[in-house]
């Protein structure tokens, strides 16, 4: 669990008087998450989810918060921010943004079939096409630019072996770039634990806290990393059934482009490395916090190694 801001209930309890959601019934801190403070709070009036922002500024998080609000007018599942009496998303909560939104019903899964790959394809493509009428615009912020500087910071604390492979694919990913492909904002974290199942459908997707605009086949790489892995623990190759519900899922209701296609091989590639990075990152370089749950690296890592692999299979539809 994360919380690198202690909230007390005394505290929220005056923060929710600038709401008309009731008062405060109880207050959890959430067990997930390395990036922010997240707490459930319930009240009298229903459930919801504080975050105190440790990393985004309030200037930045404007384009976060109405992109959810965007999608979820649009039909998508996702968290929709609470306005308070101000009719602002954004206040601030012990020196630090916050914002309140609506809590989703529904579990995570840990081991996702082929049924529930295919559910998130169909889910992400539906968002993405939803995306694509909204306004806002912002940087995949962990994209090209955040790899070169994150590299740079980890370097001093890797080995001979790890430096030179992430030396490699930073001149790989250099040069393939690929910016005639179909872009628009993606989620960019949808994990696992990113998502909510009820009844066998997706009842919620959250934390859009590293949205962006990007490649759509980026961000369903990052997911097929995750969700689609023929061991989570211990295989770290796309298992090609649940790929392929995934990509079909997703093809039939937004259609891959042939140059998505061939781009796909090098998207698993940047996403393994977007991860590796980011977890290389927050184990050598962690920030201070009460509680604090930092993820191994080399599971990523060794992901890269087989992603970047000569002749490595990428399943995609046929």
């Amino acid at each position: 669990m994360s919380v690198f801001t202690p909230v007390s209930e005394g505290q929220i309890a005056g923060w929710l008087k600038g709401y008309s959601i009731g008062t405060l019934a109880a207050l959890e801190p959430i067990a997930s998450g390395i990036e922010n403070t997240n707490y459930f709070v319930t009240t009298s009036q229903g459930r919801y989810v504080l975050t105190l922002f440790e990393r985004l500024s309030a200037a930045e998080l404007p384009f976060y918060l109405e992109l959810m609000a965007h999608l979820a007018r649009h039909g998508i599942p996702c968290p929709a921010p609470i306005a308070d009496l101000g009719d602002r998303y954004l206040s601030s909560l012990n020196g630090k943004p916050a914002t309140l939104v609506t809590r989703l019903p529904g579990d995570s899964l840990s081991n996702p079939g082929a049924a529930d790959c295919a559910e998130l394809g169909a889910l992400l493509a539906r968002m993405h096409l939803a995306g694509r009428s909204y306004g806002g615009y912002a940087e995949n912020p962990r994209g090209p630019k955040w790899w070169r500087s994150a590299a740079a910071e980890v370097r001093p604390f890797l080995d001979s072996e790890r430096g030179a492979r992430l030396d490699a694919e930073l001149r790989f990913q250099a040069q393939h770039r690929f910016p005639d492909l179909p872009r628009g904002a993606v989620h960019a974290d949808l994990f696992r634990d990113n998502a909510l199942f009820e009844g066998g459908r997706i009842s919620g997707v959250f934390d859009f806290y590293f949205a962006g605009v990007d490649c759509f086949a980026y961000d369903l790489a990052v997911c097929a990393n995750d969700w689609c892995l023929v061991d989570a623990e211990r295989d770290r190759r796309l298992d090609e059934p649940r790929t392929l519900a995934l990509l079909g899922a997703y093809h039939a209701i937004r259609p891959l482009a042939a140059a998505e296609r061939g781009a796909w091989a090098v998207m698993l590639r940047a996403a393994a490395l977007r991860f590796w990075l980011s977890r290389l990152h927050d184990l050598y370089l962690p920030r201070p916090g009460e509680l604090v749950k930092v993820h191994d690296p080399e599971h990523f890592g060794q992901m890269l190694v087989l992603r970047a692999a000569p002749g490595a299979p990428a399943p995609w539809i046929a």
